[in-house]
């Protein structure tokens, strides 16, 4: 048979359109076009395959997934950091100090300088304060008072205040108390603290409260900076401030509040009750029991601070370094009067419906003081070594 070309074929040639994409080794299929124009070939990927996307889709498609991926890291950590909790496992205690009797107040130390606060008050010196009955033990307890027999006072009314001389870089302290203070004007209280060292070393206010004392205990916290308890708590008070820097707020402190019988009228009227402090590495924890209340390995001088539940008041080492804020504390208790605290007008006059001013109202009432002293059981100091 003769050879024939291209031109004698028998066939007609049919004239294909140039395709660029085209590639003779991959099949190709087709799709017809909503416009009547030819089809064009289908991608060979599928539309989840990023792959066959167009390059700003890749772009936006990358970047939400970044996006994504840090939310999901940033809610983890943030999820975690919500969470941390310091380990508070049992301690073994044993007895350190006691406080009690008629030898309660041997161990501490008057002091009788000018009041740091600027209270309306005059601290007088031991023998002072014994002579005229402002501090007296018996076997059963001991007071701490305000004078109520001088009128018409200069320069503040006669008080108390006491430091042990014995500090303290951890423990656990029971302070069972029978009586607190109230009145208009006074602002008393009972802390732990290194005087000579505020507030580089720290300040626990245990008890206190000012005035009629009907609105329960504060339980406060005072520091230099970096310390704060904007973190997971365990407690049962209520907070009403977690900067602890004594710089913020005119030394507001990282506070707790207790409840109305935690303090004044309705505490007494009770018979009291039992004050426990836990000072550790892994936080600050302030128990309050009632009298008919009070745990039975606390009475039995075996305290065991991990079967009482949660504290009143709970200060966890999460954002602050309890060892390195808190040093060299001494156990302190006094009755102020009028100062920052109780004198201002809106705890003074405002919150309490007290008369005149707090300064006058102190200076010219002796007899309204008579309900303003402290009447401790005792102290007892227990540590782990």
């Amino acid at each position: 048979m003769p050879h024939l070309d291209d031109s004698q074929s028998q066939y007609p040639k049919t004239e294909q359109p140039y395709n660029p994409a085209y590639n003779p080794a991959i099949p190709q299929s087709y799709s017809h076009g909503l416009d009547g124009n030819e089809a064009q070939p289908a991608s060979r990927y599928s539309k989840f395959d990023p792959r066959g996307w167009r390059r700003r889709t890749q772009i936006i498609a990358g970047v939400v997934l970044v996006v994504v991926i840090i939310a999901v890291i940033v809610g983890a950590y943030e999820g975690w950091k919500a969470n941390r909790y310091p380990s508070y496992s049992a301690l073994n205690y044993s007895l350190k100090d006691t406080f009690e009797g008629e030898n309660f107040f041997d161990n501490f130390y008057y002091w009788s300088t000018a009041d740091p606060t600027a209270g309306f008050v005059v601290y007088i010196a031991e023998s002072n304060a014994r002579w005229s009955n402002l501090t007296y033990a018996t076997s059963e307890s001991a007071f701490l008072q305000v004078d109520t027999k001088y009128p018409n006072t200069v320069g503040g009314r006669n008080s108390v205040r006491i430091q042990s001389n014995n500090t303290y870089n951890d423990g656990l302290f029971i302070f069972d108390i029978l009586h607190t203070p109230f009145g208009c004007g006074t602002w008393p209280a009972l802390w732990l603290s290194d005087s000579s060292n505020w507030p580089m070393n720290g300040e626990i206010d245990v008890v206190e409260a000012v005035n009629n004392g009907t609105w329960g205990n504060s339980m406060t916290l005072h520091t230099t900076d970096d310390c704060s308890m904007k973190v997971k708590r365990k407690e049962t008070g209520s907070v009403t401030s977690s900067n602890c820097y004594n710089g913020t707020n005119s030394n507001e402190g990282c506070g707790v509040q207790g409840s109305t019988a935690s303090y004044g009228p309705e505490f007494n009227k009770n018979g009291g009750g039992v004050y426990a402090t836990e000072l550790r590495d892994a936080g600050i924890r302030i128990w309050w029991f009632a009298r008919d209340s009070i745990p039975s390995d606390i009475t039995s001088g075996s305290p065991d601070p991990s079967t009482w539940g949660e504290a009143t008041a709970d200060f966890p080492s999460t954002d602050c370094s309890i060892s390195s804020h808190f040093k060299n504390q001494s156990i302190i208790a006094n009755i102020d009067l009028c100062g920052a605290l109780a004198g201002s007008t809106a705890r003074y006059t405002d919150q309490a419906s007290c008369p005149s001013n707090c300064t006058d109202y102190v200076a010219q009432n002796p007899s309204a003081f008579q309900d303003a002293y402290w009447e401790f059981k005792s102290f007892k100091v227990y540590q782990t070594s």
